[in-house]
C-alpha cells in the first residue's frame, strides 16, 4: 500500500503514527502540497478533495481521510487495538476522538491559517479571528488538563486513535502557531511527554 504522504501536514502524521503503532510498513510517496502537486489532474483522481492523506490500496482504488484509513488499516490488522474493543468502548473512543478533532484540533488549525506565514498569499487570513481561535485553543488545554486528571490516556487508561488526534494537533499548534502548554497544566503535561516518547511518534 502506497500512502500519499507530506512530512510537515499534521493529518498524513496521524495515518504514520496509526500505522507505526502496528507495525504496518506503508510506502511513503510524499506530495508538496504547498507547490500545487495536490492540485494536478493525476491526484485530483485520487482524491478530488486535493488533499493528503491517501491511502493507495494494491488494486489501485484510493480512499482518502485520515481517520477513514486508519480505520481501513485497524480492520486488516486488528492488534492492537486503537478504536476499541467492544460497542461501548468504540463509542467511548469516538466520542472522544471527535472531541479532540472538533474542539482542539479545529481551533489550532484555524489558528494556524489566519495567523501562520504559510499561509500568507495562498489563504485570505483574518488574523482577529484567528488569534480567538488561539484562545479557544488554549480553553480547551486547560479543560483537557482536567480531563486527564482522572486516567491516563485521552479515552481512558490505553492510547487510542484519540491520542494520536490531540498529540498531532498540540505539537502542529506548538509549531506554526506557538499553542504550548502552559507550565501548570501538569496532567497535560505528563501526557504529552508519555505519548510523545513512544516510538510511533517519530512516524
Amino acid at each position: 500500500m502506497k500512502l500519499y504522504n507530506h512530512a510537515l501536514a499534521p493529518n498524513p502524521r496521524r495515518v504514520r503514527i496509526f500505522a507505526a503503532e502496528k507495525g504496518i510498513e506503508l510506502t511513503l510517496q510524499d506530495v508538496d502540497i504547498l507547490a500545487g502537486q495536490s492540485r494536478t489532474p493525476e491526484f485530483l483522481a485520487k482524491n478530488p478533495s486535493g488533499g493528503v492523506p491517501v491511502l493507495e490500496l494494491d488494486d489501485g482504488s484510493c480512499v482518502a481521510e485520515s481517520v477513514a484509513i486508519c480505520r481501513y488499516l485497524e480492520g486488516l490488522h486488528p492488534e492492537p487495538n486503537l478504536f476499541g474493543r467492544d460497542l461501548r468502548e468504540q463509542a467511548q473512543i469516538e466520542m472522544w476522538n471527535r472531541r479532540m478533532e472538533l474542539e482542539l484540533f479545529a481551533a489550532i488549525g484555524r489558528t494556524v491559517q489566519n495567523t501562520s506565514s504559510i499561509f500568507q498569499g495562498r489563504y485570505k487570513q483574518f488574523p482577529d479571528y484567528g488569534e480567538t481561535q488561539r484562545g479557544v485553543a488554549h480553553q480547551r488545554l486547560e479543560r483537557m488538563d482536567r480531563e486527564l486528571s482522572g486516567h491516563q490516556f485521552v479515552a481512558g487508561d490505553r492510547f487510542t486513535i484519540a491520542d494520536i488526534t490531540a498529540l498531532v494537533a498540540i505539537d502542529i499548534g506548538g509549531r506554526l502557531a506557538d499553542i504550548k502548554i502552559a507550565p501548570e497544566l501538569s496532567n497535560l503535561t505528563r501526557w504529552h511527554k508519555a505519548v510523545s516518547s513512544r516510538p510511533s511518534a517519530k512516524a
